[in-house]
């Protein structure tokens, strides 16, 4: 192991400070319309540029070092053994359908590891990279920060498969370098993180927004549940709770935890629950069970932030089947049909805009308010919906439905996990978060929700009628393409691979130009305030070839009263007579 550079003071305190940012669905096969699995995951970051990753197979000489950064910086964190063999990743999911998300609870700040070199970017990248199941991943995890330490604070995991998702909370252990008299040498004391591992039973559902969300668990009995200690067991299929050995013990320890170990709950103990972790973390993941899971409303008061004591199940069973096209509707809640939807208050503005800048708390004369945290929000760098099944060959069965920016207003294209190459349009390099790049499908998706920002409203609906015509037709077409890749699998499997890679690479380019179309249409619809008449996308000529008169809709009725409120007489004409 070979240390780069040391944590400057900055970095502690983001690591532990909330962020409130990314949102994960799980899906077990048995909770899904296909009996596929489904992890989902939003990267919400106001640094975090919208691209698809791509790490190629390869084999690597012995001696062969891998070099770590930090997620939020990167900043070089250390070096590490490389291994022998790495498999091919493909944004967060690698050839064998392995796929992770993560979303951060932050922590306890005396627990940071300012020696470690492991954050938990550099635990996904590497666990996808080794592992060929779920549980291969957990254990790749577990043993790298047993070894390097945990350099991130709190995480919970979705890990999947085509056979079972899981969810891994972790919190970072402070190491105490002590001298050790015997071996005359330091010796690191309490290195790594405490953790536990819940498979979700089939048919059932989970999710997690930054918010720990494992409370009690069952306890080593060597069958269904075990810690790390029997790590070798991890493959039994009747195992469904894996935990760090000490994960109990050290909570005592650190004088976290006093009761009985039945008592025991992770989140309790590492994440205690407050106002902000149910109303701007939890809610979230109340929204989505809403949608599909009855009797929601017995849980409202606590993801409003009121009964805190009130906590929901980690995992429920849905009321139907659900769909990739149903998480990405999930994906784009904004709290609709609740007190909550922002939409409906003055900070909307005149056209309903579901959104609020940040910072999300904010003072006024002394006094802290806050903006809702909704699952949709501006600041997010790109999300997916990982599809896994497992009555396909891997590069077949995979599919990763990728979108970048607001996942409201983005497309989930359709990527093959066994393609060779990336669609020039998402590729890593092409335009960053300060360098603007017109080839960019981040860029591209961002100036369109900007558009909509501006007179939401009106401006989401078309947006709204292009998403959908595009991933219908996406949903459609996957049958068919799964049937193609599938013969030619049978016959030659590298020409079902080039079928695969010049489908997903043609497809994700077309709706970038199709988005970059959209573009330019809702500039000259709505310039100037006015809206351009047209039929069936096509803007209206009279019969001399002039435009149309536009039409000026204003502001609806609710907005002008607010402002006859604020200014009274200010701007009423003179001599009206009633």
């Amino acid at each position: 192991m070979k240390r780069i550079l040391p944590l400057v003071i900055y970095l502690n305190i983001y690591l532990w400070y909330p962020s409130y940012s990314c949102t994960n669905y799980l899906i077990t096969k048995g909770a899904s319309i296909d009996g596929s699995t489904m992890v989902s995951y939003a990267a919400d970051s106001h640094i975090r540029y919208g691209e698809l990753y791509y790490k190629p197979r390869a084999t690597w000489p012995a001696g062969s070092m891998v070099t770590l950064y930090d997620r939020g910086t990167n900043q070089p964190m250390g070096q590490i053994p490389q291994a022998t063999e790495t498999y091919q990743v493909i944004g967060f999911m690698n050839e064998y359908q392995v796929s992770i998300g993560e979303t951060t609870f932050g922590g306890i700040e005396e627990l940071i590891d300012s020696t470690a070199i492991i954050d938990y970017g550099s635990l996904m990248f590497l666990a996808l990279q080794r592992a060929k199941t779920a549980r291969e991943a957990i254990k790749v995890m577990v043993e790298l920060v047993e070894k390097y330490g945990y350099a991130s604070s709190g995480e919970s995991f979705s890990i999947g498969d085509p056979h079972e998702v899981w969810i891994l909370e972790m919190i970072a252990k402070k190491n105490n370098i002590k001298y050790d008299r015997k071996a005359k040498k330091n010796a690191n004391v309490d290195k790594g993180a405490v953790w536990v591992a819940i498979r979700i039973p089939d048919g059932y559902i989970s999710a997690h927004a930054n918010q720990a969300r494992i409370q009690q668990f069952p306890l080593e009995n060597l069958k269904t549940s075990i810690s790390n200690k029997n790590i070798h067991l991890i493959n039994n299929p009747d195992v469904e709770v894996i935990y760090s050995h000490d994960v109990i013990d050290y909570a005592r320890n650190k004088g976290l935890f006093s009761g009985g170990d039945t008592e025991f709950s992770f989140s309790d103990v590492y994440n205690p629950i407050t106002f902000d972790g149910a109303r701007f973390c939890d809610a979230r993941v109340w929204a989505f069970f809403n949608h599909v899971c009855d009797g929601m409303d017995v849980y409202w008061d606590y993801a409003k932030g009121e009964n805190l004591k009130n906590r929901m199940p980690l995992y429920l069973k849905p009321n139907r089947k659900l769909s990739p096209r149903d998480l990405m509707s999930f994906k784009r809640d904004h709290f609709e049909g609740t007190e909550l939807d922002m939409s409906k208050d003055m900070g909307a503005g005149p056209h309903g805009l579901p959104y609020r800048w940040r910072p999300l708390t904010w003072k006024v004369d002394s006094v802290t308010y806050f903006h809702e945290r909704v699952t949709a929000t501006q600041q997010t760098g790109f999300s997916f919906v990982a599809q896994m099944r497992s009555w396909l060959p891997n590069p077949i069965g995979g599919i990763f439905w990728f979108g970048v920016d607001d996942a409201a207003s983005t497309v989930y294209v359709p990527i093959y996990c066994g393609i060779n190459r990336i669609p020039e349009s998402y590729a890593e390099g092409n335009g960053d978060m300060l360098t603007y790049s017109p080839t960019s499908a981040f860029w591209i998706f961002n100036r369109v929700a900007h558009l909509a920002y501006l007179r939401y409203d009106l401006v989401i609906q078309d947006i709204k009628k292009v998403q959908n015509e595009l991933e219908s037709k996406f949903e459609i077409y996957t049958p068919a393409v799964d049937a193609a890749a599938l013969k030619l699998w049978e016959k030659r499997p590298e020409y079902a691979i080039g079928f695969l890679t010049d489908y997903s690479v043609n497809t994700a380019n077309a709706a970038v130009q199709r988005w970059n179309d959209l573009s330019n249409w809702l500039l000259v619809k709505y310039i100037d305030g006015n809206v351009k008449k047209e039929r069936d996308g096509t803007f209206l000529r009279n019969a001399w070839g002039f435009p149309v008169n536009p039409l000026q809709p204003g502001y609806h009725e609710e907005w002008l009263r607010t402002i006859v409120k604020e200014t009274g007489d200010k701007f009423k004409e003179p001599n009206q007579h009633k």
